[in-house]
Parts: structure tokens; C-alpha cells; sequence
């Protein structure tokens, strides 16, 4: 019993692959997560639960549960079924990329200048939109986003040297 859209030569990963590497990178850092609440202690002080007890639990849940879905893929997949081809991963990594740059950027240029060179980039990129229009959305979403938190709710974002210079 052969599924014809798996079976059309298409390349890419097996599913048992992707849950089998998924499950192994999760319980790694399941892993570090209980080393780190074992580090921190994890019983009870005077004052209640020391600073390790919830995430040495929450992470001994996540290691339970990598087990779980590692026994799962190991036992459930003949390995020949197709996660995904590579132009479909191309696409998802076409956005991965951009993210994470913007992650590693809000510390150093701020939420503002960040985000909106985000939304630029993908507008011009994944969009194809004009420049005018790229560059309008750009700013403009970015100060409605300072307005709405900054001065309505109160609510101060990370700030980098553009809104330094500009005394915001």
C-alpha cells in the first residue's frame, strides 16, 4: 500500500527520520534543562520550591515524553514514508532564516528597527511587493507598534540606537 504522492520520486527526509531527530534534539535539551534545575536545587527551602522544582519536573516531562514519541517513530514508520521534499523544506527554511536573524537583531538594533526590516524583507522577498509599498509597511507598522505599547499601555519594548538617536 504505496501512497502515489510519496512515491514519485520526490526526495527528502523519511518521517521516521524527522520524529526520530525531533525527539533526540528535544530530550537533549531536556537534558540540560534538568542539569541545570538539579544545579539550582529542586527541593523545598523555608520560603517554598527552590528556583529548580518546576523546570526540573516540566523537563523531566519533556524527556518522558521525547522516550515516548522516540519509541513511537521506531515502531510505527517503515521509514520509507516521505516527511517532506526539499522544495517544500526550502520554503519553510525560507522563513526560519529571516526569524531567526530578527531574534539575534532585536538585542543590538531594538524591536522597532528590527521588525521592520523584517517585514520589509519579507514583503520584498516572499511578497514581491513594490518598494513603495515595502517601505511604507515598513514604517509604518513599527511606529503604530511604539504607539500602541509605548505610550497607550505603557508597555516599554526593546529599544536600539535608532530610537536612542531619536530621544524615544
Amino acid at each position: 500500500m504505496s501512497d502515489s504522492s510519496h512515491s514519485s520520486g520526490r526526495a527528502g527526509p523519511s518521517h521516521r527520520s524527522v520524529e526520530i531527530g525531533v525527539a533526540l534534539a528535544l530530550a537533549l535539551l531536556a537534558v540540560i534543562g534538568i542539569i541545570g534545575s538539579l544545579q539550582a536545587g529542586i527541593g523545598w527551602a523555608a520560603e517554598g520550591p527552590r528556583a529548580g522544582f518546576f523546570p526540573f519536573y516540566i523537563s523531566l516531562i519533556v524527556l518522558i515524553s521525547c522516550g515516548i514519541n522516540l519509541m513511537n517513530a521506531t515502531r510505527e514508520f517503515s521509514g520509507r514514508e516521505l516527511f517532506a521534499d526539499w522544495s517544500q523544506l526550502r520554503q519553510v527554511v525560507s522563513v526560519v532564516i529571516p526569524a531567526t536573524v530578527y531574534v539575534f537583531a532585536v538585542p543590538v538594533l531594538g524591536m522597532y528597527l528590527s521588525s521592520g526590516l523584517l517585514i520589509a524583507a519579507f514583503m520584498k522577498w516572499l511578497g514581491r511587493y513594490s518598494w513603495l509599498t515595502v517601505i511604507a509597511v515598513g514604517i509604518v507598522v513599527p511606529v503604530i507598534v511604539f504607539v500602541l505599547f509605548e505610550r497607550w499601555f505603557l508597555v516599554p519594548l526593546p529599544k536600539g540606537p535608532l530610537e536612542d538617536w531619536l530621544g524615544l
